[in-house]
Order: structure tokens, then C-alpha cells, then sequence
């Protein structure tokens, strides 16, 4: 078999190479030639072939022409009888009060050092809202935390914590007053 030298070859001469033509769709144009020609044949026959009385009647539905004008009391549409019923019905619940949680607070955090507590106060301080801290000893030592509260819904807790949200002030959790 002989050996060809494909990386000295040369590469042949490009001739003008125009994209190939795509054949005109001569069939698509027929079909949608037909289908508005039949839509067109389709309004014209009706229109050619309406009733005038109907369509006049479909027009002015109040005035006809042979009969003369009769005035008559309007009775007010008749109700159905299920309405009448939904609205006689009286439907009787009881409901029970729910229990409030207790007071409830809203923890920003707990720092083992008092500086750092101080600083997310004043951060707090400047949405609006007084913080305290409170320094707690444990098993794991001493933590200083920041808390809002007391509140005497958790609603209202919540919207302090998502306005302390809004102030870029992440980590504030609601918790039961203890």
C-alpha cells in the first residue's frame, strides 16, 4: 500500500462553493392557497345564503317590525331556589381560643466576649429597636446575649425580626421568654 504525505499536501483550490438552494415549496404554497380560497368560499356562502329575517332579528332583537310596541311590566328575574336557601341558612361553628405561647423574645445572639455584644446592640439600636444584654453562665462558660422582649405575641416579634432583616442583621430567632 503507498504511503501518502498528508502534512506537505497541498490543499486543492476552493471553488466559489454558493450554499446549496433549497427548492421552493411549491406544495406548501398550494395547500395554503386552497385553505384560504376555502375559508373565502365558506364566508361568502353563508353570507349568500342567511335568512334576512334571522339576521335582522339577530341585530334588534327588541324590534320587530309586524308587531306593535306593547309595554309590560318587567319582573325581576326569578331567584333560584338554592340561593334562597344559601341565604336563609345559618351555619353554626364553635371556635376555640387558641392559647397564647407566653411572652416571647427575639434572640440576635451570643458572643463569649461583651464587646462583640455591645457592637450587635448598637447595630440594633439603629433600626430603631432596644436590644439588652444578658450574661448567662453554663457548663460551657460565660455568653453574653442579645435579646429583644419581652413580646406578648409572636407576631409582633416577628415583625421586629424581619426589621432587624431588613437591616442586614442576620441569625435573630424567636423564642419562648425564659
Amino acid at each position: 500500500m503507498a504511503q501518502h504525505d498528508y502534512i506537505n499536501k497541498k490543499p486543492r483550490p476552493k471553488k466559489d462553493a454558493k450554499p446549496a438552494k433549497k427548492p421552493f415549496p411549491i406544495v406548501l404554497v398550494v395547500i395554503a392557497t386552497a385553505l384560504v380560497g376555502a375559508f373565502g368560499f365558506g364566508l361568502w356562502y353563508v353570507k349568500q345564503h342567511a335568512d334576512p329575517e334571522q339576521v335582522k332579528l339577530a341585530q334588534h332583537p327588541t324590534t320587530q317590525k309586524n308587531q306593535p310596541a306593547v309595554e309590560t311590566k318587567a319582573e325581576p328575574p326569578r331567584m333560584p331556589d338554592f340561593i334562597k336557601e344559601m341565604k336563609e341558612h345559618e351555619v353554626k361553628v364553635e371556635v376555640k381560643e387558641m392559647e397564647q405561647g407566653g411572652p416571647y423574645q427575639v434572640r440576635c445572639g451570643a458572643f463569649r466576649e461583651y464587646n462583640q455584644a455591645e457592637t450587635l446592640k448598637a447595630k440594633i439600636a439603629f433600626t430603631g429597636l432596644s436590644s439588652e444584654v444578658r450574661r448567662v453562665e453554663g457548663k460551657n462558660g460565660v455568653w453574653f446575649i442579645v435579646r429583644l422582649g419581652p413580646y406578648e405575641t409572636k407576631r409582633l416579634a416577628e415583625a421586629d425580626k424581619n426589621r432587624i432583616k431588613r437591616s442586614k442583621i442576620m441569625g435573630c430567632t424567636v423564642l419562648n421568654w425564659t
